[in-house]
């Protein structure tokens, strides 16, 4: 076997990258479904972060009061090239929540387990993809 299979631990770190993204961002997702407290929220802002190619993404701005009285409000990990309907500043929201750490949230509507999932079926078929090469590459040496 010559160098060229060096080449394929490109596609296999991006795999497992992605996979391992999706997998934390699943897990979080189910643990906020298990134990996560739902209150009414409102978006108080957008924060808006542009990317290294000039692309434009909203963050909303969730505020709320937690069950023991403080007053939290906390950006959304997700953003999005705009502001959909039902989520302008002002919009009253569904938010679910970790009573143990706030910071730990997700807006109803807004933060979908769809992208999470993207990132483990993308990783998990990048990984055993690369895999799959290696292992027939060294098995017909």
């Amino acid at each position: 076997m010559e160098r060229e299979w060096l080449f394929s631990l490109i596609p296999l770190t991006v795999g497992v990258v992605f996979l391992g993204l999706g997998v934390y961002g699943l897990r979080r997702a189910g643990v906020l479904r298990r134990t996560g407290v739902t209150v009414e929220g409102r978006i108080v802002r957008h924060d808006v972060r542009r990317n290294d190619e000039g692309g434009t993404f909203y963050h909303p701005v969730a505020a709320w009061t937690t069950g023991d009285g403080r007053d939290c409000a906390y950006s959304s990990r997700l953003g999005r090239g705009s502001v959909r309907a039902g989520f302008g500043v002002g919009a009253v929201v569904t938010v679910r929540y970790d009573p143990t750490d706030p910071r730990r949230f997700a807006i109803q509507g807004w933060d979908t387990a769809a992208v999470d999932l993207l990132f483990t079926v993308l990783g998990s078929v990048f990984t055993a993809g690369t895999l799959v090469v290696l292992l027939v590459r060294l098995l017909t040496l």
